[in-house]
């Protein structure tokens, strides 16, 4: 499945000025209300299943990128949204460095084995800095979406 199937653009925030996304907390926040319609949930169930999760292991993975993520047993399918805070807000991150790329991920139960298969390729397409460069400069939400698209496709 490639990310291109469960983001769209309108799915990718980007907070250039640090004045949306201030901390853990507010980026969870912000995953849910994106993340909500597409699982076919309420927003409070999705934001306490990402925190729930968060409790358990902070899911900052290091060089700048966390890839919260959780299952939702109402979600249809695979759903992602990304957040891009080019300020670096505090995650708890496993390198304990600020994170700029929270690329958020909800899915069935019923689907754990697509689910991981996501989790796996974002963190594939961020494994690369030249990308994670680029799509914190990205200047709008199309150009970001355009980005993992291109670099989505090189993943084959």
């Amino acid at each position: 499945m490639r990310l291109t199937e469960v983001l769209t653009p309108e799915r990718i925030v980007i907070d250039a000025a640090g004045a949306e996304l201030c901390d853990k907390a507010s980026a969870l926040r912000r995953l849910a209300t994106l993340l909500a319609v597409p699982a076919r949930a309420d927003e409070g169930s999705v934001h306490a299943l990402l925190d729930e999760r968060e409790r358990v292991q902070s899911t900052g993975i290091g060089d700048g990128v966390a890839i919260p993520h959780a299952f939702l047993d109402e979600a249809i399918g695979q759903s992602a949204a990304l957040l891009l805070c080019r300020h670096g807000i505090p995650f708890d991150a496993i390198d304990s460095a600020p994170v700029g790329i929270v690329f958020g991920v909800v899915g069935p139960r019923s689907e754990t084995g697509a689910h991981l298969r996501m989790l796996a390729r974002i963190s594939r397409l961020l494994r690369n800095s030249e990308t994670r460069r680029r799509l914190l400069a990205a200047v709008d939400a199309s150009e970001a979406f355009r980005l993992v698209a291109e670099q989505d496709e090189a993943l084959g």
